[in-house]
């Protein structure tokens, strides 16, 4: 099964099934010297995990994150960054009456059609639980940009629950609204209109879709190729990735249909060093934003901002029909398993960790970061995050290289080892007659 990387230089691979042992992400080509740690990591894990509140799954997993390789003293080495999520609370007893009576809507049959054959519990590896890798490897790309000399920020909130849409708001809104509720809607007052109709379609036994709304600032311009390595597409493959998406758009999107070369096009002027673009006093900027931060598949500078879309979730409790193809019966099928009613308040992490994970490979593909090295200082060894020797450990007494004393005015090594000569007087003392009898001879 390929389809399991993500990223050119910044690329992380995943593993793990829904009801397996564990996930898992393996994380290449982050710079050396950035501050890591497992709580690190787990902040943005936390956000993710299910049983958080009343309108997401009650799976009581503790999303607990390990780390395996990568670090040392606190820091990232360059070196690949393995990290290990265990399953504590998969029940796959529920599940077994759909092993060939696919769920409608589901990856079941689809699955089976490709290889043959699929593991069964909880949907496998096609699982919404598979993105706790992606939040992993996300709040690792949050570390090495927050490490960096620039000021990427990202923040995305639920602006769409059924047909309850949220009004705009502004990045400042949804950087101090977005997880003051469940809903992680930056519209205190829509956010309880749409709670009230999430626990409505619970009661119900039945499932909505919605919509996630996402900003980025401090993007530098100039990232990004026309065609198949343009922002946008690479942007949207992050996105149609995430399970159950169903849209995405950037800048003015969908509205651009009825909209007339001569309104979307925007005319050129000279920054004046303020607003929210990239850009220093006299450079030539696009007088709106209309585009999303995006010309041609390139960065402009300008905020990225767009909306990903999400279908309802197809596990449901209500009465649906399906066939068992081992049997050739038609069933009636209740899926009874642990759900969210809705997709998007948890999604937002998995946003938040793709847009991240994004913006920082095309940084490192353009040249923006080292690859390296996140301080940008190749050849230098003598770090601040380099560790230091343990050469005064007692511990490690008997392994550490002795300083070799030289003769000032030779420049010669006096080559004695202080062991040696202790070990030599020693050896004098207790065998004197040997030595005695061979100076004889």
């Amino acid at each position: 099964m390929n389809g399991n990387q993500f990223g050119r230089l910044f690329r992380f691979t995943t593993f793990g099934e829904s009801h397996g042992e564990a996930m898992g992400c393996t994380v290449s080509g982050c710079p050396a010297g950035v501050e890591l740690s497992a709580a690190d990591i787990q902040t943005e894990l936390d956000r993710r995990k299910p049983g958080q509140s009343m309108i997401t799954t009650s799976r009581g997993e503790p999303d607990k994150v390990s780390l395996k390789s990568g670090t040392q003293d606190g820091y990232t080495t360059g070196t690949p960054i393995g990290m290990v999520i265990q399953n504590k609370d998969a029940r796959s007893g529920k599940y077994e009456p759909f092993v060939t009576a696919p769920r409608p809507s589901h990856g079941d049959f689809t699955y089976s059609a490709k290889f043959g054959t699929r593991n069964w519990g909880g949907g496998g590896r096609s699982s919404a639980r598979e993105t706790v890798n992606w939040v992993a490897a996300g709040a690792i790309a949050k570390q090495v940009l927050e490490a960096s000399e620039y000021d990427v920020r990202v923040k995305a909130h639920v602006s769409q629950v059924g047909d309850i849409r949220a009004p705009e708001v502004s990045f400042e809104e949804m950087l101090e609204h977005a997880e003051d509720n469940e809903v992680r809607c930056a519209h205190p007052d829509t956010a309880e209109r749409m709670r009230e109709a999430i626990d409505q379609y619970q009661r119900e036994g039945d499932s909505i879709g919605g919509a996630v709304y996402f900003e980025c600032r401090g993007v530098p311009r100039g990232l990004g190729a026309p065609r198949f390595d343009s922002f946008a597409a690479r942007l949207g493959q992050a996105m149609f990735a995430i399970p159950a998406t169903s849209g995405f758009q950037f800048g003015k999107g969908r509205e651009t249909r009825e909209m007339r070369g001569s309104e979307r096009n925007e005319d050129w002027t000279f920054a004046d060093g303020t607003g929210d673009a990239v850009a220093e006093a006299g450079d030539p900027v696009p007088v709106g934003n209309d585009h999303g931060g995006l010309q041609g598949g390139i960065t402009t500078g300008q905020p990225i901002y767009g909306e990903a879309t999400w279908h309802a979730p197809t596990s449901i409790p209500k009465s649906q029909e399906s066939v068992d193809w081992e049997t050739d019966e038609h069933k009636e099928i209740t899926v009874v398993g642990r759900h969210d009613p809705t997709l998007m308040p948890r999604a937002v992490p998995v946003v938040e960790a793709m847009l991240r994970v994004t913006i920082l490979d095309f940084m490192l593909l353009g040249g923006r970061i080292n690859p390296d090295r996140v301080d940008g200082q190749p050849g230098a060894y003598d770090t601040d995050y380099h560790p230091e020797s343990p050469v005064d450990d007692p511990d490690d007494a008997d392994t550490r290289a002795d300083t070799i004393d030289r003769d000032d005015t030779t420049g010669e090594a006096d080559g004695t080892d202080e062991r040696e000569v202790d070990g030599a007087a020693e050896a004098s003392d207790t065998t004197g007659e040997s030595e005695t009898a061979n100076t004889g001879r």
